[in-house]
């Protein structure tokens, strides 16, 4: 074991989680080692360096399915080119809070001159950068992408940017939009669930759940079940990566027998803002958090803080994802965030 550290040691030392870990290893960005007598997953040393490599690069904002082609590739050409690709998102996130930054020093300058005065209700309705406080504050609605002309009298920057330039730079910030998250129900069902803590319990999990559905031709007999699975424990303060657990549930008839080491439980449903990702981007959980923690109509309903507190992720068409080859669920899987929601009380 000398020089080869556990992915428990490795993700406190990094902070990068086991499960992230996983991912890199199953996409080709790094890889582990498993020593004879030893239940978990180790790491040499060029894979530390190859996982600072990747926190470099993803602070850099660069996507992962690039951090992969870089790896994969010596050639300075195609690494030069990412960047600059780089470069241009972020020119245009600068551009787009310049403007609203702009925006926002024109009614400081409005405001500066009727300070002394009570101002009238109509006031913001007849500045001069109506149009575009309109299109700033309501991009839920389905706006033309027309480009926002500003008389150059009013300000210094650049008159040609778009509600285009602005959304996009809203989500590389990190923010989701009104049009980026479902509020859906999720009915009441029965649920067989299967749980590991320690090691590597979603692929244990995963693999206990393929071969149940496979052997009790669930597909069949309930062709629209569905997937949901969460953290449980969720290796995070009061808890820590070393007990870790997963669990899953699949939708199931009542009166359905389960096998040894399944559990059967009622899902009571509910409210849930949801927001779809491929899978290994789950930093946007944090991005669904703050949608939700900052709505003006909807508030998050915490459950259970040892079941990820109420928080699930869904595997879309779990149908077909028990017909697919590996290489088709690398490229196809896609999950939903699933936040309990209820809305916020009248004031």
């Amino acid at each position: 074991m000398e020089n080869l550290l556990t992915g428990n040691i490795v993700s406190k030392n990094t902070g990068i989680s086991n499960r992230m870990l996983r991912y890199y290893e199953r996409i080709g960005l790094i890889s582990s080692q498993r020593k004879e007598g030893y239940a978990y997953r180790v790491y040499d040393k060029l894979t530390i360096l190859r996982l600072r490599q990747i926190m470099v690069l993803r602070k850099l904002r660069i996507p992962i399915k690039q951090i992969s082609e870089i790896f994969r590739s010596n050639d300075a050409i195609r690494v030069i080119s990412t960047f600059e690709h780089a470069i241009e998102q972020i020119d245009q996130e600068i551009t787009a809070l310049s403007l609203i930054k702009s925006i926002l020093g024109q009614l400081v300058s409005e405001l500066d001159e009727k300070a002394n005065i009570q101002l009238q209700l109509d006031w913001l309705e007849n500045s001069p950068v109506t149009s575009l406080i309109d299109v700033l504050s309501l991009p839920k609605n389905t706006l033309s992408e027309e480009k926002l002309m500003i008389n150059s009298s009013q300000t210094t920057e650049d008159p040609n940017h778009t509600f285009k330039d602005l959304t996009q730079a809203d989500k590389q910030m990190g923010r989701l939009l009104d049009k980026e998250v479902r509020i859906v129900y999720l009915p009441p069902a029965t649920v067989a669930s299967i749980h590991r803590i320690g090691g590597e319990p979603e692929t244990e999990t995963g693999n206990l759940l393929f071969d149940f559905i496979k052997k009790s031709d669930l597909a069949t007999i309930k062709p629209d079940f569905r997937h949901y699975g969460f953290n449980s424990p969720d290796g995070n303060p009061p808890h820590n990566s070393d007990d870790h657990g997963y669990e899953r549930w699949v939708t199931i008839p009542n009166d359905m027998e389960i096998p040894e080491g399944f559990f059967k439980k009622s899902f009571p449903g509910g409210l849930y803002a949801a927001h779809m990702i491929p899978f290994g981007a789950f930093e946007e959980w944090e991005w669904l958090y703050e949608w939700a923690n900052n709505h003006d109509k909807y508030e998050i309903a915490w459950g259970d803080p040892e079941c990820m507190h109420g928080l699930m992720e869904e595997h879309l068409d779990a149908f077909h994802h028990y017909l697919w080859t590996a290489d088709d669920f690398d490229r196809s899987l896609q999950l939903d965030l699933l936040m309990p929601i209820k809305e916020r009380p009248v004031l």
